[in-house]
Formats: structure tokens, C-alpha cells, sequence
């Protein structure tokens, strides 16, 4: 590797060993100062915008999570639904229900109308599509998704 500029200078006798030895001083010197001055506007800035975008990553990801989350829930309740419910197309009884300021009905027997009143059976919704199911299914429904429970009655204590 070829000699540094100062060596090169000193060889050639354009400058002696008294003013190298100044000029490295006068660098150190310089190097010492500035030590402390690292820390401009620049990059002070450039550390904020890091921060900055780190924070609005971690809230994309909270959000990213929790709409995961909802949609496995509505994903397991949609499958609870599916698996438990009562088939109604052979019943000819209607079953009037509120939901909100509407009333709605189903189509029964008798039996299925005892149950329901007596808590054993509740009626729950996925996409605008009321279901019976039994009452210990609508409560792990309603676990998941308080809204996709409709109708279910507290049972009768027997004294």
C-alpha cells in the first residue's frame, strides 16, 4: 500500500516533521470537539420519523390482530350455527320474536316453542338468517359475537 499524503509530503521535503506533528494536533483537536456535535438536526430528525413509523406499524398490527380475531370468532360461530341447528322446514307453527323494533318469525311445533320458552333452546342470527339452537351452544355463540344472539330465555327455577 502506497504512502499517506503527509508521509509522501515529508519525503519530498516540501514540509518538515515540526508541521506534521501540527497539523495531526490541530486534527485531533478538531476530532475531540466535534466528538460531542454528532448528534445534528439531521439525524435527530431522522430518529423521530423512525420512531414515528415503528409507532404507526405497531397500531397497523394491533389492528391487522384484531380483525383476525373477529374474524375467527364469526368464523367459529358460523360454524357452531351450522353444526347445531334445527332443521325448520317441515314446521308449520309460527314463532313471533323481537329484534329491535321489528318482530320476526320462525316456524315450530309445539315442542320446540316449550323449549324455547324454557331456555333450552335460544334463537341466534349469522347473516340475517335466524337459527335455533340449544340453549349451551347460543351461549358459547354469544361468547364470541354478543349481537348473533337473539332470543334466549332464562330457564324456569323449579321450587
Amino acid at each position: 500500500m502506497g504512502l499517506s499524503l503527509q508521509d509522501q509530503l515529508l519525503k519530498a521535503g516540501v514540509a518538515d516533521k515540526k508541521q506534521a506533528n501540527k497539523a495531526n494536533k490541530e486534527k485531533r483537536a478538531q476530532r475531540k470537539e466535534n466528538k460531542g456535535k454528532n448528534n445534528t438536526p439531521e439525524i435527530n430528525k431522522t430518529r423521530q420519523e423512525q420512531l414515528a413509523q415503528a409507532k404507526r406499524s405497531r397500531e397497523l398490527n394491533r389492528q391487522f390482530n384484531r380483525e383476525k380475531e373477529k374474524q375467527e370468532k364469526l368464523a367459529q360461530v358460523k360454524q357452531l350455527i351450522e353444526e347445531n341447528h334445527l332443521d325448520l322446514r317441515k314446521y308449520e307453527n309460527p314463532y313471533y320474536f323481537k329484534v329491535g323494533n321489528k318482530i320476526k318469525k320462525l316456524y315450530v311445533n309445539d315442542e320446540i316453542t316449550k323449549k324455547l320458552g324454557q331456555g333450552e333452546l335460544a334463537i341466534v342470527t349469522l347473516n340475517s338468517v335466524y337459527e335455533i339452537v340449544p340453549a349451551n351452544v347460543a351461549r358459547k355463540i354469544a361468547d364470541r359475537d354478543p349481537d348473533a344472539l337473539v332470543v334466549l330465555h332464562k330457564p324456569e327455577e323449579e321450587s
